[in-house]
């Protein structure tokens, strides 16, 4: 028996894939075993399916919105994939410069800083710095 809906989750896979990369999307569902594979399609289906799966609020908006989160709750590993999610997603240099500024003023300078560096580092990867 599936725990989600079937449709949802491959809207989610659609959607992970198209910010996150294919091939990224892909290495985790093929690492994923029988101890994390259901988060990893729970996870797909709710996050990417559901949170993701509407118009209301287009994906660069969503990317922003994640960056400024998650910079927030320092969760910085999470912060550099969505970066370059973000990136993927049509947001520019100066709309991230933006979200890390938002994040320094309402979160904490410290946290600012270590938003700017990993966005450094993943816009000099990139090649956009």
């Amino acid at each position: 028996m599936s725990l989600f809906d079937e449709d949802l989750f491959q809207a989610g896979l659609t959607q992970r894939k198209a910010t996150l990369g294919g091939d990224y999307v892909q290495k985790n569902l093929d690492a994923a075993d029988d101890f994390n594979r259901p988060f990893q399609e729970a996870m797909t289906a709710w996050c990417w399916g559901f949170g993701w799966g509407d118009d209301a609020i287009d994906a660069k908006t969503r990317s922003l919105m994640n960056l400024s989160m998650l910079g927030g709750l320092g969760k910085m590993h999470e912060w550099e994939i969505h970066c370059n999610g973000a990136i993927n997603n049509g947001c520019s240099v100066e709309e991230i410069r933006a979200a890390v500024h938002a994040i320094a003023i309402y979160c904490g300078v410290p946290q600012g800083l270590e938003c700017f560096r990993v966005a450094r580092k993943v816009l000099e990867e990139r090649g956009l710095l």
